[in-house]
């Protein structure tokens, strides 16, 4: 039972955002650009993977559900940011804040889950080329991506609901720019057996991350020790080329979200939790559309083909002069 002079705290107010009305206004014009990017960026992946029946492959196919889950994984956390930039309180309800973590980590686990199953399809078409298409087909696609979404929405729902019976009182200051298991746990009027379930908690983003880690490793081993042996530079070239979006989207995601979640008993500044957090909720899913047009050929030469239709479209006049 809460003490009389312990109020039950209804509303977080993040206290990591600047106070500032023009860093505000900076911070709000930089993120909208940001987060328009994004979602503009993976609808045009997922438009353009769609509309072109010679990329309904497994790869893009695999590319298509990231994009996806990149929609949703942003969407999960920005637009409350971008409403926070221009809001003097600054606040998210207990319910808004726990629906906001259980959508975030939901994602989130899911890409993770999707990166690996990515590993295991370019494991594939390198080290087995010849039984690739009779293994790698559109029903074990579909299994995997079932898999790897059925997994990321259940996985956090335990520690939610763990969240969701504890008491906040006292200070409703949460030193972060969204919501997320550590800093929330941090304002929970708890006793010392809590400790226990954070650590419980800890080792669960822990194993989820080394396991997809070691998997996506292994996975390039066997496919570095098969690219080794290709004679010719032109075929170690190709090879590797398929791969290097993949393993660039895997650096910066696993990277930024390993500081966060593998520190256990370690503590950052604010300034540092912040910028961490911005660099995997934000800045990864910013690369990451660049990464899988610009770096892709094909996906490059469909958004030229589709841009020139549309040009023939919309100026068929000028068009047919320039002839």
């Amino acid at each position: 039972m809460e003490s009389p002079n312990r109020t039950v705290v209804q509303h977080f107010i993040f206290s990591a955002f600047p106070y500032s009305w023009e860093k505000s206004i900076v911070c709000f014009v930089l993120l909208f650009f940001i987060y328009t990017f994004i979602v503009a960026g993976n609808l045009v992946i997922i438009t353009v993977v769609l509309l072109n029946s010679h990329l309904h492959t497994p790869m893009y196919f695999f590319i298509c559900v990231l994009s996806f889950l990149e929609i949703w994984y942003t969407t999960a956390t920005i637009p409350k940011m971008l409403s926070s930039l221009l809001s003097e309180r600054k606040s998210i309800s207990l319910n808004g804040c726990l629906l906001q973590m259980y959508f975030f980590h939901s994602a989130g686990i899911s890409e993770v889950c999707l990166l690996t199953a990515m590993a295991f399809d370019h494991y594939l078409a390198i080290c087995s080329p010849l039984h690739y298409h009779t293994i790698m087909t559109l029903k074990l696609c579909a299994k995997l991506t079932l898999s790897c979404c059925v997994c990321g929405f259940i996985t956090p729902l335990p520690e939610i609901a763990w969240i969701s019976t504890l008491p906040f009182c006292g200070s409703n200051h949460l030193e972060h720019i969204f919501c997320d298991f550590l800093p929330v746990l941090r304002l929970a009027c708890t006793d010392t057996r809590a400790i226990i379930m954070i650590q419980v908690v800890d080792i669960v983003h822990a194993v989820e991350i080394i396991t997809a880690v070691t998997l996506i490793f292994m996975s390039y081993v066997g496919i570095v020790a098969v690219i080794l042996r290709i004679r010719s530079a032109e075929g170690r070239h190709k090879a590797f080329s398929t791969c290097v979006s993949h393993l660039t989207v895997f650096l910066l995601f696993f990277g930024s979200v390993a500081l966060m979640y593998l520190r256990f008993s370690a503590t950052y500044s604010l300034f540092w939790d912040t910028a961490i957090a911005l660099a995997f909720a934000v800045l990864s899913p910013f690369f990451n559309p660049i990464i899988y047009s610009l770096r892709n050929k094909e996906i490059k030469e469909a958004i030229k083909k589709h841009m020139h239709q549309g040009q023939l479209f919309f100026f068929p006049l000028k068009t047919r002069d320039l002839k």
